[in-house]
C-alpha cells in the first residue's frame, strides 16, 4: 500500500510538471523537469551580462507589471533572473535559447539577443499560466524548426488601425512569430502615405471592401515608423506589400494617368506597363517604402493579373510595347513589367517577394523570394524550388485564416466545401514538401494569411485569428516529431484563459456556443475558388 501511495504521489506530481511544460506554446524542443519551484514576486531582480539585453529585461518587466502587477527591478549582477549572452559562435542559430529554472535562480542564455527574447517569452508564458506565480524547476533547450514564422494582415479591404496592429504584434511575439506581412494596397483602398504622391492615401484611402464612401483611412509615415519600432522591440520584421501590376484600383483612382484599365468585374485593375512614366512613378513609391521599412524586403504582388487586364489587348501603349519588345501575349507583358519593377527594387539594395505566379518570370534567384499560396497548383511550388528561389509556404488550405474553421460557419471562405480547422493548421508539415537537401535550404518557413473581405470589425478579426495563431506558431516552430495535437489542445485551455482576460472574441472548438460566429455583410457568396 505504501508503494502504491508513493506511486500515486509521483504520478500526480509528474502530471503537474508536464502540465507546466505544455503551457509553453510553441512546444520547446526539450523540457526536463526538476524538483521544486521558483517563486516570482516583487522582491525578484533581473540582470544581464551585456548592455544589449537591457531592452529584453525591460520588456519582461513591463509585461509582468501590466499583466500580473509584479514589479521586479533590474540589478547589475547576481540577480535572481540572469540574462546571459554567450560568446559568438559560428553558424549558431540566433533564435535558439536555453532556460535553467532553479529554486533560487532563473538563467536564460543564448548566442543572440533574439534568442534571449524567446527564452524570456517562454518564462513569461510559464508565469502567466502558473498558479501563485510558481515556476517549475526545469531545464529547457529550444530552437525553431523554421526561420520564417509569419502572419499576413490585409488592411486594404478593411482598416483596423494602429492599436489593433500593435495588439496583433504583441500576440505574435507571445507565440514567437517573427514576420508581419502587411498588405497595404489593393482594389478597395491604399493605406500607406507616400509624400511624393499624397493622393494615394488621401483619395486612394477612401472606402473599404463593403463601403466605398468611408472617409480616407491610412497610415501616416509617422505611424509606420512607430509600428516598425514597436515590432522591432519584439524581434518582428515588417514586410510591406505594394501590389502590382494588378490589384491597383485604389491607386488608379488617385492617379488615373497610370492606369492600364481593367474588366467589368475589376475596373481600373492594372497599372499601365506600356508607359515609361508608370515605371518612374512606381519606383518613386518603392523608394519611399524602402526607406520606411528597414527589412530590405518588399512584396510586389504579381498575382491574379488576368482578373482585369482585358484593356491590355487594345491599349495602344501596350500594343507598342509588345511589338517593340517582341512580347507574345499579356503574360509576357506582365513578366516584362515585373522584371523592370524588380530591378528597380534591386537597385535599392532590397529583395523582391512575389506570389507564386511569378515563379515563371525568370527573376534572379539570389534577389527574389516566392510565396506559394495556390495549394491546387503544386507545380508552381516545384517550379519555384527547381529554379532555386527561397520560398515561404502559405497555401490557402490550411493557412488562409479568412477560411472558416467549422463546418457550420457561414461567413468566411471555403474551398469546394473544405475549410481550415485548427487541427489542420496544427498538422501542417512544411518538411513534407521537401524531397532533397536543396529544398530544405530553400523553404524558409510558413505563414498564415488573413484576407479581410469578411472581416469588418475587431471581434471578427480576433475570432478568425485566435486560437489558430497558437497552432500556426507550433507548426512553424516545433519539429513534426515533437508535435502532439491532443496535448496541445488540452493545454491550450490555459491560453484561452489569457484570451478571456485580454477581452478577445475568440473561437473555442469545445464551446462554440459561447462565442458564436459573427455575421458580416458581404458582396457575394464566398464558397468559391478564388
Amino acid at each position: 500500500m505504501r508503494f502504491i501511495y508513493i506511486s500515486i504521489i509521483l504520478f500526480v506530481y509528474a502530471s503537474a510538471q508536464a502540465q507546466q511544460q505544455a503551457t509553453i506554446i510553441p512546444r520547446p524542443a526539450n523540457f526536463v523537469n526538476g524538483t521544486g519551484f521558483f517563486s516570482l514576486n516583487n522582491k525578484v531582480t533581473i540582470g544581464a551580462n551585456n548592455e544589449k539585453l537591457k531592452a529584453v529585461a525591460y520588456y519582461f518587466q513591463n509585461e509582468l507589471l501590466s499583466q500580473k502587477g509584479i514589479t521586479i527591478q533590474q540589478k547589475n549582477s547576481s540577480a535572481d533572473i540572469m540574462l546571459v549572452l554567450k560568446p559568438a559562435k559560428k553558424n549558431a542559430d540566433s533564435n535558439a535559447y536555453q532556460v535553467s529554472i532553479k529554486p533560487d535562480r532563473i538563467t536564460v542564455s543564448a548566442y543572440h539577443a533574439r534568442g534571449i527574447f524567446y527564452g524570456m517569452i517562454s518564462v513569461l508564458q510559464l508565469v502567466l499560466t502558473s498558479k501563485n506565480n510558481q515556476l517549475p524547476v526545469a531545464e529547457i533547450t529550444d530552437a525553431p524548426a523554421y526561420g520564417w514564422r509569419g502572419f499576413m494582415l490585409d488592411e486594404s479591404r478593411h482598416f483596423f488601425g494602429k492599436e489593433k496592429v500593435k495588439s496583433i504584434l504583441n500576440w505574435m511575439a507571445f507565440y514567437k512569430l517573427n514576420t508581419f506581412h502587411w498588405h497595404l494596397t489593393d482594389e478597395p483602398a491604399w493605406r500607406l502615405e507616400i509624400e511624393k504622391y499624397p493622393n494615394l492615401a488621401l483619395i486612394g484611402g477612401i472606402g473599404d471592401y463593403l463601403n466605398p464612401d468611408l472617409p480616407a483611412q491610412f497610415y501616416t509615415q509617422a505611424d509606420i515608423k512607430e509600428i516598425i519600432a514597436y515590432a522591432a522591440e519584439r524581434y518582428i520584421q515588417v514586410i510591406p506589400e505594394i501590389d502590382m501590376p494588378g490589384h491597383a484600383t485604389a491607386a488608379n483612382k488617385a492617379y488615373p494617368e497610370y492606369s492600364g484599365g481593367g474588366s467589368a468585374g475589376h475596373p481600373e485593375f492594372t497599372f499601365n506597363p506600356g508607359q515609361e512614366k508608370t515605371y518612374t512613378y512606381l519606383t518613386d513609391i518603392l523608394k519611399e517604402t524602402n526607406v520606411l521599412f528597414p527589412s530590405g524586403l518588399i512584396h510586389l504582388g504579381g498575382d491574379e493579373v488576368s482578373f482585369g487586364n482585358e484593356k491590355w489587348n487594345t491599349n495602344p501603349d501596350i500594343l507598342k510595347l509588345r511589338e517593340r519588345e517582341n512580347l507574345k501575349d499579356n503574360a509576357a507583358v506582365e513578366h516584362y513589367f515585373m522584371k523592370r519593377m524588380a530591378d528597380s527594387l534591386y537597385q535599392l539594395n532590397a529583395k523582391a517577394i512575389f506570389w507564386d505566379e511569378m515563379a515563371d518570370a525568370d527573376l534572379p534567384k539570389d534577389k527574389t523570394m516566392i510565396f506559394w499560396w495556390r495549394q491546387e497548383k503544386p507545380e508552381q511550388l516545384r517550379t519555384a524550388l527547381s529554379k532555386g528561389y527561397q520560398t515561404v509556404l502559405c497555401p490557402r488550405l490550411p493557412l488562409y485564416f479568412d477560411f472558416v474553421q467549422d463546418s457550420t460557419h457561414q461567413y468566411g471562405r471555403k474551398w469546394n466545401k473544405l475549410y481550415n480547422p485548427i487541427e489542420q493548421v496544427y498538422a501542417f508539415d512544411a518538411a513534407s514538401f521537401m524531397s532533397n537537401a536543396q529544398q530544405k535550404q530553400l523553404i524558409l518557413g510558413i505563414q498564415a494569411n488573413l484576407w479581410t473581405e469578411t472581416v469588418d470589425n475587431n471581434a471578427r478579426l480576433d475570432y478568425l485569428l485566435f486560437p489558430r495563431i497558437a497552432a500556426l506558431a507550433e507548426a512553424a516552430w516545433t519539429p513534426q516529431n515533437k508535435k502532439d495535437f491532443k496535448a496541445f489542445s488540452t493545454n491550450l485551455n490555459q491560453h484561452l484563459a489569457l484570451y478571456n482576460k485580454a477581452g478577445l472574441y475568440y473561437y473555442d472548438p469545445s464551446k462554440a456556443l459561447l462565442h458564436p460566429e459573427i455575421p458580416v455583410k458581404r458582396k457575394k457568396p464566398l464558397n468559391y475558388k478564388d
